[in-house]
């Protein structure tokens, strides 16, 4: 998506108005694998200390000896695996969760550690669409968002070699769609390459308030100049103007992107963008229908810059394409997780 705008977050760390406050650490799945080993570790312990008592209690009433010889008792607290996102699978082709055991013992009463989103409802939104150049009438029709008018759609950007953005952000749609449905979650697309043109950027707001989605992303890849490199993640401004009220998605909008930039960067080995956000992966927006019209908490991902020879390689890869979708899914993850 190639565009020029305010770059401005209005919302610092300590943001009054912000909740969520600063990022969460981004947590291993070790890290998450032995706080639930020790959770169900524990309390096996303390039932084997507990029978051992009571035996070694009942051996020595009555004969004064050693009663509790031989009647100790052995305590074994399996954990169950965490399923892993996998990535890196050859282009086109996308990835798949690795397989992850049965539920975790001392899991809570009904809780499915392999799917931990069930019950969520993510939207992904695959910027643009691959026929829009065929329509250009229709896509250039204006569409109230708010605090203007805009156009209904664009065509996008591609790389100097002719690789659409379009194209890019439906593959990556495809990828990330495969491993949220592997964690549990509903996943609906705006669009899947099944219509002629758009949807238009109001429209696409309203499908994922329709949906009253937990989360939505938008996929996109910016076209800036050569040498201007990275990824950024776009957050809705505070806007309370006309059709626009983004006053209570501000502050978790903030939160997923934060998480989602930060496990994007640690997926996919991408430095933040060098040319918008001021090193932060972060950039605040207000003239985007989509955020604008939303009700639900969402964000804008520029994966990297098309028209940049070096990210261009990364975005016509497959297999950096599965690294950038297992990214997001990371950090849509943690943020619907907590």
């Amino acid at each position: 998506m190639s565009y020029t705008g305010p770059h401005s977050d209005p919302f610092g760390p300590t943001d009054p108005y912000d909740p969520y406050g600063s990022p969460r650490p981004r947590r291993s799945p070790l890290r998450r694998t032995l706080t639930v080993a020790l959770a169900a570790l524990v309390p096996g312990a303390l039932l084997g200390w507990l029978v051992y008592e009571a035996l070694s209690g009942s051996g020595n009433s009555g004969s004064g000896g050693n009663g509790a010889a031989g009647a100790g008792v052995g305590v074994g607290a399996p954990t169950g695996a965490v399923g892993s996102l996998s990535g890196g699978t050859p282009d086109d082709k996308p990835g798949t969760l690795s397989a992850a055991t049965p539920a975790t013992p001392g899991a809570s009463p009904g809780q499915d550690t392999a799917t931990p989103l069930k019950g969520k409802v993510v939207v992904i939104d695959p910027g643009h669409n691959v026929t829009n150049s065929q329509h250009t009438a229709e896509i250039n029709r204006k569409v109230d968002i708010g605090t203007n008018f805009k156009e209904c759609d664009t065509t996008g950007t591609s790389t100097n070699a002719g690789y659409s953005e379009a194209r890019f952000s439906l593959d990556v749609a495809h990828r990330l769609r495969t491993l949220l449905l592997e964690l549990g979650a509903t996943v609906k697309l705006t669009q899947d390459g099944d219509r002629p043109f758009g949807p238009c950027v109001d429209e696409r707001a309203r499908i994922g308030n329709a949906a009253h989605a937990d989360a939505v992303v938008s996929i996109h890849a910016d076209g800036s100049a050569e040498g201007n490199r990275g990824f950024h993640v776009i957050l809705p401004a505070l806007v309370h103007e006309g059709a626009a009220d983004t006053r209570s998605i501000v502050a978790p909008s903030k939160a997923l992107g934060k998480l989602i930039a930060d496990d994007f960067a640690h997926s996919t080995g991408s430095s933040p963008s060098n040319y918008i956000g001021d090193g932060t992966g972060l950039d605040t927006r207000k003239d985007l229908g989509g955020l604008n019209l939303s009700t639900v908490p969402k964000v804008f991902i520029e994966c990297g810059n098309m028209r940049d020879s070096s990210d261009a390689a990364l975005l016509t890869s497959g297999a950096w394409r599965q690294k950038a979708a297992q990214g997001i899914a990371e950090g849509i993850s943690a943020f619907l997780g907590d």
